[in-house]
């Protein structure tokens, strides 16, 4: 990487922008600060040390999304809903001829941009990581490490231990596009494909690493991952569970934003996340914990254009974290702000 590089952050200014506009200030990059509200925008860049440029864009003006990408080496949404930004942006950075990244939690939405952007991109040489955060980047690399020399596994799940989940405005808004998206079904992925159903919840008991030990989950509480996973590990059975108290703290309407904790910005909250993969009877297992959700997506996301931009990338077109990615190697990198258990393995070179 060449020091300065440009990076436009679209969605600047919300919770998850913020983190990773600092972020890549304390990597070197130099943010180029994008989205809709130019007040907003203008009063961050007011805030932030050494007053980056300020571009504001709308996803219905693709003339201000090409003038907030011009000059940039690459671009991180981090605006949500997903369904309404992603392909906007995604299509101005084909335009500009530079990578995407983006923080979509959003099953739909990650969905999309797989299918309608993999083979434009491949056939431009272009690179597009959808999901490169906490949920749908983070499992994704963590069952790529777990499976190590496997090349199929019978099912994998991954269990989200959160001490507690308090959502900010913009992932209340994605979940409801979602929702509506789905007519309110829930969604599962079994048999090598997703399927929508209107089965009760369940909850199960999850035995956590030590110290959190087994707490009772939601069993099939579904996220990005399986989109992420699916798309390159041949695994027909991925779930994803979330504690139960999180859960609770996300469907209940009056459960405060996250507040600041340290000087960091991150919230109080904690997290792990336990990877268990299997194939036969054999079991493999691989663990991450770290702080607040939307602060640990600044490290992975920013992690993910250095790496771009250094040609340490493993294919090209659309491509999740673990695809792209060596991901023993990319979580290691990412241990000042995770601790996994165990340390995957260097990959031999």
């Amino acid at each position: 990487m060449q020091p300065g590089q440009t990076v436009t952050v679209f969605g600047a200014y919300g919770h998850t922008g913020r983190f990773v506009v600092a972020e890549l200030r304390e990597r070197g990059f130099v943010p180029v600060l994008s989205g809709r509200d130019a007040g907003k925008l203008r009063a961050l860049a007011a805030a932030t040390p050494g007053a980056p440029e300020v571009r504001p864009a709308s996803v219905d003006d693709p003339a201000s999304l090409d003038r907030a990408l011009e000059g940039a080496h690459a671009v991180i949404n981090c605006a949500g809903p997903f369904a309404v930004t992603a392909a906007p942006v995604i299509e101005a950075a084909l335009r500009a001829g530079i990578p995407y990244v983006d923080v979509a939690a959003e099953i739909e939405a990650n969905l999309d941009t797989f299918t309608h952007f993999a083979d434009r991109a491949r056939a431009a040489g272009a690179v597009i990581v959808p999901a490169m955060a906490f949920y749908g980047g983070l499992g994704d690399l963590l069952a790529t490490a777990a499976m190590g020399d496997w090349t199929t596994a019978d099912e994998a799940d991954i269990a989200y231990g959160l001490s507690g989940w308090h959502p900010t405005p913009g992932t209340r808004i994605a979940g409801t596009v979602s929702r509506e998206r789905r007519a309110g079904r829930r969604v599962r992925y079994t048999d090598g494909r997703l399927q929508y159903h209107d089965d009760e919840t369940t909850l199960l008991k999850w035995p956590f690493p030590a110290p959190m030990g087994t707490r009772e989950v939601v069993g099939e509480f579904t996220m990005a991952d399986v989109v992420t996973v699916p798309s390159h590990l041949s695994i027909p059975e991925v779930r994803t569970h979330m504690t139960a108290e999180a859960a609770g703290d996300l469907s209940a309407s009056d459960t405060p934003a996250p507040t600041a904790a340290d000087e960091n910005g991150r919230s109080d909250q904690t997290f792990l996340v336990d990877v268990v993969v299997r194939r036969g009877d054999t079991e493999r297992r691989t663990v991450a914990r770290g702080r607040d959700i939307y602060a640990v997506t600044a490290p992975l996301a920013v992690e993910a254009v250095h790496r771009i931009l250094t040609g340490r990338t493993r294919t090209l077109g659309v491509a999740s974290a673990g695809r792209i990615f060596d991901a023993p190697d990319f979580l290691r990198a990412l241990s000042p702000h995770i601790t996994l258990d165990p340390l995957p393995r260097q990959t031999a070179s």
